[in-house]
């Protein structure tokens, strides 16, 4: 359970934590449910139903979506507590319950709460438990378990719009809220199935040591007075906000360019698939160079993507905007997540991880809430989409700057 071994082949590798693995890419397929690609599918729906304009629902988002940030910071430490059985099953019971009040709520007001339900179950704790799972179980290869582990993002990423959108043109779009329901409740006894061998967070902080800077393990409190994790505040919200943006505008972003919804959708699986690659290989990549090396890197190609998608006039232009997507958002599931683990120690992961994933949480609450406000004031899109391509350039050289500066005190844990 603790992969050790860094030099053994991928199949014995998956082999021997097979469960394990499974349970944490369970967790996050499952997740897609809280996650902006999903949601963002029945915006059209949402806004109809309930007479709201792009800044309006675009505010309810953010609202319900901030809520969640600020949960996620005492809820994430959970993970540092109970056994990911446990608390992944508990999750899942909410989820479900998020997934009904989606389908069955008649009032917009009640909007921001059914989305607070959704965000903070869906995108922000099953996510988190997988992820804090994989950190802690595996050591010499973590990054190879964070890479097969967030396989299930990907695959909801890949078959989850196009499905839906798809069935929509069937089935009332409530309706589908429902079977998502049932979906959640049937993860729950998979994942008992699965973790049934699982031992307690307590007991892996104690036998998995992984060392942060200067040799020791830091608590959130010493975390926050870092002036390292400030300076990737920008890199984690930015990426969470405008990769969030685009996704959640979707829609309107393929109304816009004069395509049809369902023919944007249908080159997402492209994304997936270039999103896969890139995260296999920066989980190789990790294993074998760190994150020292690598996270300055990974958010670089977003200059790219945006600048496409600013000024793609054809869907083959959106596609390759995508493929350059796909490859930050392919290394993000990998080198965030072990980033944590690998400066600042293993014992209190889920308590600091909590903290990367309020930041998160909390930038996927601002970039649809801004951008929304942006379209109804005439700002279109593809302007917006050429400001936060210098943003991700500015991003990567505070990465750049905090990093290079950190890893001196790095080098003694190693």
């Amino acid at each position: 359970m603790t992969g050790t071994a860094p030099r053994s082949g991928i199949l014995s590798f998956l082999a021997q934590n097979r469960n394990w693995l499974a349970a944490g890419a369970l967790l996050t397929f499952l997740s897609s449910f809280g996650q902006t690609f999903f949601i963002s599918v029945f915006a059209a729906e949402i806004r109809a139903d309930f007479n709201l304009s792009h800044g309006e629902w675009g505010g309810i988002y953010s609202l319900g979506t901030t809520a969640a940030a600020a949960v996620m910071v005492w809820a994430g430490g959970l993970t540092d507590t109970f056994r990911a059985r446990q608390l992944g099953a508990w999750v899942l019971g909410m989820l479900a319950l998020a997934c009904v009040a989606m389908a069955i709520n008649p009032y917009a007001l009640l909007l921001p709460v059914v989305i607070f339900a959704l965000r903070l179950t869906g995108q922000g704790m099953t996510s988190h438990i997988a992820i804090v799972a994989m950190a802690r179980w595996f050591v010499a290869t973590r990054g190879r378990a964070l890479a097969v582990a967030t396989l299930g993002f990907s695959i909801g990423e890949a078959i989850l719009p196009m499905t839906f959108v798809a069935l929509m043109t069937v089935f009332e779009w409530r309706s589908l809220w429902g079977v998502v329901a049932v979906i959640a409740l049937a993860g729950i006894p998979v994942l008992m199935l699965l973790l049934r061998s699982e031992r307690t967070p307590q007991s892996m902080a104690e036998e998995n040591q992984s060392l942060g800077m200067a040799g020791r393990h830091w608590t959130r409190r010493e975390t926050l007075t870092h002036g390292l994790f400030w300076m990737m505040v920008p890199a984690l919200a930015g990426l969470s906000a405008f990769g969030t943006a685009f996704f959640f505008h979707q829609a309107y972003y393929a109304e816009i360019k004069g395509w049809t919804h369902l023919s944007l959708v249908a080159f997402f699986p492209v994304y997936t698939t270039v999103g896969i690659v890139a995260m296999v290989l920066s989980g190789m990549a990790l294993d074998r160079f760190g994150t020292a090396r690598l996270m300055p890197l990974y958010q670089v190609p977003m200059v790219v993507a945006f600048g496409i998608f600013a000024t793609a006039e054809t869907l083959l232009g959106v596609a390759l905007g995508l493929v350059f997507f796909a490859m930050t958002a392919g290394a993000n599931s990998t080198l965030p997540n072990a980033f944590w683990a690998e400066f600042y120690g293993t014992r209190h992961i889920g308590s600091i991880k909590a903290l990367a994933a309020a930041v998160m949480v909390l930038g996927s609450a601002i970039g649809p809430g801004i951008t929304g406000v942006l379209i109804d004031a005439g700002v279109d899109l593809p302007m917006q989409y050429m400001g936060v391509s210098v943003y991700f350039l500015c991003a990567s050289l505070c990465m750049w700057i905090g990093i290079n500066r950190a890893r001196r005190t790095l080098s003694v844990a190693t």
